[in-house]
């Protein structure tokens, strides 16, 4: 069988498996829909309503039984086995409207649960689809269109303005801007030209270029990613869920009292009252309400939960990897300080340079531009214009031969640059200067989200970790990183990188929370144990998260982990709890002083009130963690 043939039978049985959980879905809205009118009409006392209890309880919680047959085949004690022994037992003692009432209850609690469970992620088809299918290549002075998975290596590509770039390779011929965040996580798009290497799946802004192919499909550094999701994907390891693992405690206990009570005292009374007051109910319903409150109160502060699992996780984690651009900061080139010399004023350095500026398609030109304008400054045409690629702008304003560019430049056209200030790794400078004098450095940078120092020292202050995991250059992520008093710094990592970077911390033994905002972080989010996507972030990362926060505040993001830790202290108070009630219900039981009647009371008394406790997560208008 060939590679082909087993993704495309991969493709059919996840598209199989979709439409069988739709059509479970509707199973379900139906079956409680029985279940509860069947309440109804128990509450009513109709006549045979005792009749229409047990068929009901025993149709309507099919799926709990039929779950808990499986369970005990695998050896497993869960919910839904502790769920059939209380139901059973329920039964048999005559009390069916109780019976009836917990399946109803589960049942909705089950079906809520789904609700907030994720039928499968389209990260890998958002993926491919950002990779163009079609190509121009050279053919001497012609220029055709093929089929990207006809291209060779060595084949001249022909990227024209606005295009995505559809393969790997090297700059023959041209000159253009390429914002290539999708791969290295950079804010500000890179300059290309002959000689330069582009990357596939990034977007060219500018000019048209000529590349010579080196990487096709998945030899491609974006194939890769798309590979690293899709293994990501296939072998992330299950986690036991909370309430399985407790209840399953519980049934052991359970099973383990009734029959003891019944080799002491041949008492079936008392043995089915053992059984009664020992399940797992409390646990078995409060624990799916926790969470759907949880999931519930996370959206209401701003987050998306695509599941009660990633909710149990995220209470778990100790420590967050964060991406820099767009996630802890705005991922956009703004201009944040102005150096003046030799007498100039700010506005006149950035008059001249938005006027040289104006001509040019460069991203840090484009930044000046909109800081001259965000001052309602006037910006003048040049009446010459010459770009130096990789240096800057010579124009002339006025008759005045002006300057824009880096140093490289300046010292090219004889300027004395002695006496500069130093420069600073952290920003990008443009120098401006006229005739022989530099008037001052505008100095660029991605600007720093106002929440980003608050929620890492949030996350501190809860004993969670915070780590800045970047593609960006290392004096960049070290700037930011010491603003934020972020310890722990790995830059100029490409995504393959980044997982790896995830994965040495799991095999450490550290529970990681990933919160990343582009393509390339895909694969990390997948590898944590929690993925977070920022709202405004790509299709792909939002995809293969499993928390996506609406919008940008990563204060939402500390607010959600507040709300996963409490919904596991609930849980957990809801199992001490119940261990306590049915530790004494028991020993009362195989005594013989709870008939099963009252310890049916007991039973249902104690799960109301561990419910009541999950209910406190549930949000209302007013709710405050």
């Amino acid at each position: 069988m060939t590679a082909t043939d087993t993704k495309a039978q991969t493709a059919l049985a996840a598209e199989q498996q979709e439409h069988e959980s739709h059509n479970l879905e509707k199973l379900d809205l139906i079956r409680i829909a029985f279940v509860g009118l069947a309440v109804l009409l128990c509450w009513l006392h109709v006549p045979y309503f005792n009749v229409l209890a047990i068929a009901s309880t025993l149709i309507g919680g099919y799926p709990i039984y039929e779950e808990a047959f499986s369970n005990l085949r695998e050896r497993r004690m869960t919910m839904e086995l502790s769920m059939s022994i209380a139901l059973f037992a329920a039964l048999a003692i005559s009390e069916t409207f109780t019976a009836l009432l917990i399946t109803f209850f589960v049942l909705i609690a089950e079906a809520l649960e789904k609700l907030t469970m994720s039928r499968g992620r389209n990260a890998i088809e958002h993926l491919v689809s950002m990779l163009p299918q079609d190509a121009f290549i050279r053919r001497g002075e012609a220029v055709e269109e093929r089929k990207v998975s006809h291209l060779q290596i060595g084949d001249i590509v022909v990227i024209k303005p606005g295009a995505r770039v559809p393969v790997d390779g090297s700059v023959v011929s041209g000159h253009s801007y390429i914002d290539q965040s999708t791969i290295t996580g950079e804010s500000i798009p890179s300059e290309k030209v002959a000689g330069s290497f582009v990357y596939a799946g990034t977007i060219n802004q500018s000019g048209t270029l000529d590349v010579r192919t080196s990487g096709i499909g998945e030899d491609t550094a974006f194939g890769k990613i798309i590979h690293a999701v899709e293994t990501a994907e296939l072998y992330k390891a299950p986690v036991q869920k909370t309430a399985d693992r407790l209840a399953g405690y519980l049934v052991y206990f359970a099973i383990g009292c009734a029959l003891l009570t019944f080799f002491l005292t041949h008492n079936m009374k008392a043995t089915i009252s053992v059984v009664i007051v020992a399940g797992a109910c409390g646990i078995a319903a409060g624990t799916p309400l926790a969470i759907l409150g949880g999931v519930g109160r996370a959206a209401r502060a701003g987050s998306i939960i695509k599941g009660g699992l990633f909710l149990e996780l995220l209470s778990q984690i100790d420590t967050v990897v964060f991406d820099k651009t767009g996630t802890l900061t705005y991922g956009t080139p703004t201009v944040i300080d102005l150096e003046c010399l030799n007498g100039a004023s700010g506005a006149d350095i950035l008059e001249l340079a938005a006027g040289a500026e104006s001509a040019s398609e460069h991203p840090l030109g484009k930044a000046i531009i909109q800081e001259a304008l965000n001052k309602s400054l006037p910006i003048r045409q040049p009446e010459q214009f010459t770009y130096a690629p990789g240096k800057g702008i010579i124009c002339t304003l006025n008759g005045d031969v002006i300057l824009v560019g880096n140093r490289s430049l300046f010292a090219e056209n004889g300027y004395n640059l002695a006496s500069l200030p130093t420069t600073r790794t952290e920003t990008s400078e443009v120098l401006v200067g006229r005739s022989q004098n530099v008037l001052g450095i505008i100095h660029i940078a991605d600007v720093l989200r106002p929440e980003a120092k608050q929620a890492v020292a949030d996350l501190k202050a809860m004993g969670i970790n915070s780590i800045l995991l970047t593609g960006d250059a290392k004096p960049i992520a070290q700037s930011i990183a010491d603003k934020l008093a972020i310890a722990e710094v790995a830059a100029e990592v490409l995504p393959d990188e980044k997982q790896d970077y995830i994965k040495r911390l799991a095999a450490s033994g550290r529970r990681v929370a990933m919160v990343g905002d582009g393509v390339n972080d895909a694969p990390a989010l997948m590898e944590a144990s929690v993925g977070v996507a920022i709202g405004s972030g790509t299709d792909v990362a939002r995809e293969s998260a499993d928390v996506v926060l609406i919008g940008n505040d990563l204060g939402r993001f500390v607010e959600t982990v507040r709300i996963a830790r409490r919904c596991r202290r609930i849980i957990m108070t809801n199992f001490v709890g119940t261990l306590v009630v049915d530790g004494i219900g028991v020993l009362l039981a195989g005594f013989g002083y709870l008939s099963p009647l009252l310890a049916a009371f007991i039973h249902v008394s104690s799960e109301l009130i561990f419910i009541m406790n999950s209910a406190r997560l549930l949000p209302g208008k007013a709710a405050k963690i």
